[in-house]
């Protein structure tokens, strides 16, 4: 690929570490995780050891205070490496992203230490069973009862559920008001009335827990609100370009090495008295694959620089996570194909990545929301044209069952 500008020195140093990181504490282990279905929590405390956890929180919460280009370093090894187990992302670009940004002072001081260092594990809880992308129409109700509000509801395919020891929950605290009556809370998840649901077989991405919560009755203090009530909508709303940049440098690196190990492959895998690597129609695939994967690469590094100065708009964000997520789907699968039946099998990483690709297109967002922020930005400079109201709104244009739920979201 082509020389990146965004990286230091340090920057480089930092990606020594986490590749011999991953090599020892990673690869040995993770057949195993994708068996068990979930890693074990010394990898986090291992994780925290070596400083790769939440790199971006200040030192006065137990942070190393570095900029996100050291978090960046992290997600491209993990997604390098092809070993999906871990769910850092979710954890330090989610997670601790909510409490450092939203968070009270009590807040911050008692949970970003423990996230530095592994010995708390993060996740985010807003996914539910009718409500995906349509974050509006979640049914987690939070009803106050004095100082304190009490929790019911489920919630499902959260990332990182099994092991979670505390939770960015979306609630309902006011079903009357749309997006106006969602409140956010810090869930410890030792609290009585918390329940882990079972850990989810999935079609990829084995070795992360993925799972159902649910909530019965579960008290929470009033102090445990993130942010104020009626705001977590809008606190949601405006980690979205974040979140969509995690999941397109996650796309982007995962493109690069599927093309790097297939011409591995084809140039060495022979068919016919020559190597498939010798083929035009070979060259050419890969020509193509690899031209996209760097025009995708360069907008994505564009989009983080934009980012750390403060200055990605959801637009872009969602151009960068619409092209990576059917590029990275892409990749996969034309380099399986350059596989032959070799790649059909378990053993070869090429099979895991195509499993693993499927859900880019989904997570943060769907593509279909994607194309809606992006459609709708383009005819928002024309004068006087009418914007296609929120399907379920009063008024708005209907759709076919089959369509997704999600189109409803931004």
């Amino acid at each position: 690929m082509f020389q990146r500008q965004l990286f230091r020195e340090e920057h480089e140093m930092f990606r020594t570490s986490v590749r011999k990181f991953i090599e020892k504490e990673i690869a040995p282990h993770h057949e195993q995780w994708e068996k068990d279905g979930v890693v074990p929590r010394e990898l986090w405390h291992k994780a925290g050891d070596a400083g790769m956890l939440c790199c971006t929180v200040p030192e006065e919460y137990g942070g190393l205070g570095l900029d996100y280009l050291f978090d960046v370093v992290v997600f491209e090894e993990m997604a390098r490496s092809g070993f999906t187990g871990p769910g850092f992302l979710i954890h330090c670009d989610l997670v601790a992203t909510y409490v450092k940004s939203f968070g009270s002072e009590e807040q911050k001081a008692y949970w970003l230490p423990k996230m530095v260092s592994g010995q708390a594990i993060g996740s985010l809880g807003m996914t539910e069973p009718h409500a995906g992308s349509d974050l509006k129409n979640i049914r987690t109700r939070a009803v106050r009862d004095g100082d304190d509000f009490i929790v019911n509801g489920q919630k499902v395919f959260i990332s990182n559920g099994q092991l979670c020891d505390v939770l960015v929950l979306a609630t309902k605290t006011d079903s009357a008001a749309g997006g106006k009556g969602i409140t956010l809370f810090l869930v410890d998840t030792s609290l009585p009335g918390f329940k882990r649901g079972k850990n989810l077989e999935k079609l990829g991405m084995k070795a992360q827990d993925t799972s159902e919560l649910f909530f019965e009755d579960l008290r929470i203090p009033a102090s445990a609100m993130l942010g104020k009530e009626g705001e977590g909508f809008k606190l949601m709303m405006t980690k979205l370009a974040q979140e969509r940049l995690a999941q397109a440098i996650r796309s982007a690196t995962v493109a690069e090495h599927l093309i790097d190990i297939t011409v591995d492959y084809t140039a060495n895998r022979k068919a016919f008295g020559t190597t498939i690597g010798a083929f035009q129609n070979t060259q050419f695939k890969l020509a193509e694959l690899y031209a996209e994967a760097t025009i995708g690469r360069v907008f994505t590094d564009h989009c983080i620089a934009k980012f750390m100065a403060g200055e990605l708009n959801e637009v872009d964000a969602a151009i960068a996570k619409m092209w990576l997520s059917n590029l990275h789907c892409k990749v996969a699968d034309e380099c399986l194909q350059l596989f032959g039946g070799w790649g059909y099998m378990w053993e070869y990483p090429i099979s895991r990545a195509f499993a693993d690709s499927r859900i880019v297109k989904i997570a943060g967002g769907s593509i279909e929301v994607m194309k809606l922020i992006i459609g709708r930005s383009l005819f928002s400079r024309v004068e006087g044209f009418e914007k296609v109201k929120p399907i379920g709104s009063p008024g708005a244009q209907t759709v076919s069952s089959d369509e997704p739920r999600k189109l409803a979201a931004s």
